[in-house]
């Protein structure tokens, strides 16, 4: 189809085509940007689950290292969230901070994909509404007796156009969107990995530390009171 098709269609729609344009713009937008955060944080989270990955026992500054390495990556706010805890802190109150440390990043994570989930329910439907009216001037066409019957397929082949490239914009998105999230799905599985791995590590660590001080205090305690 020519450039001067596609405009005749455009305008057979209602200027319904101008707007699936703009639709499929902002799709592209959301699954390129979208696409590369992902790949890179879910790249990056592997490393540091790696890096993790076999140590029993490690220190803060270990771990402060680890948040220096990867600022950005959402599961560094998990790593926060275990460095900042008190040691009198038991492991269930220490697991719901992490926990909420984890839900807090799940907004960040999705960002944006309900816009994408938006465009792949509504490109179908603009497009049968553009479709519906050039199909209303297409009828106008056949009530002049004047015109030729081409020109009234013409005006049906343009307005089903509409329908086309809803179509279209709803196959790539949805094929897009699926590929999403499941990068989401990955990602939030690694943070509740990580979470699980902090607790296994940091706590026994952290515990054992503050028996040793209670035993210190009592000690002194003792000491004194003789």
């Amino acid at each position: 189809m020519t450039m001067q098709g596609i405009q005749a269609a455009a305008q057979s729609s209602g200027g319904i085509l101008y707007l699936m344009a703009l639709l499929l713009l902002v799709a592209l937008t959301v699954i390129i940007e979208r696409g590369w955060y992902l790949w890179r944080v879910l790249t990056q989270g592997t490393q540091l689950i790696k890096e993790v990955t076999g140590v029993h026992k490690v220190s803060k500054e270990a771990f402060e290292a680890l948040v220096v390495q990867h600022p950005d990556l959402p599961h560094a706010k998990v790593l926060e969230a275990a460095l900042q805890h008190d040691l009198e802190h038991d492991f269930d109150r220490i697991s719901d901070k992490l926990e909420e440390s984890v839900m807090r990043e799940a907004p960040h994570v999705d960002r944006f994909l309900w816009v994408l989930d938006t465009i792949v329910t509504l490109a179908p439907l603009m497009g049968l509404l553009g479709t519906i009216i050039g199909m209303f001037n297409a009828f106008q066409v056949l009530g002049d007796v004047s015109n030729s019957p081409t020109k009234v397929t013409g005006g049906v082949a343009e307005a089903l156009l509409a329908t086309a490239c809803g179509l279209f914009i709803a196959i790539l998105g949805l094929v897009a969107l699926n590929g999403l999230n499941n990068r989401v799905r990955v990602i939030m599985h690694q943070m509740e990995t990580l979470k699980m791995m902090l607790l296994n590590r940091l706590y026994p660590h952290y515990h054992e530390s503050y028996e040793e001080q209670k035993k210190v205090l009592a000690g002194v305690r003792a000491r004194s009171v003789a």
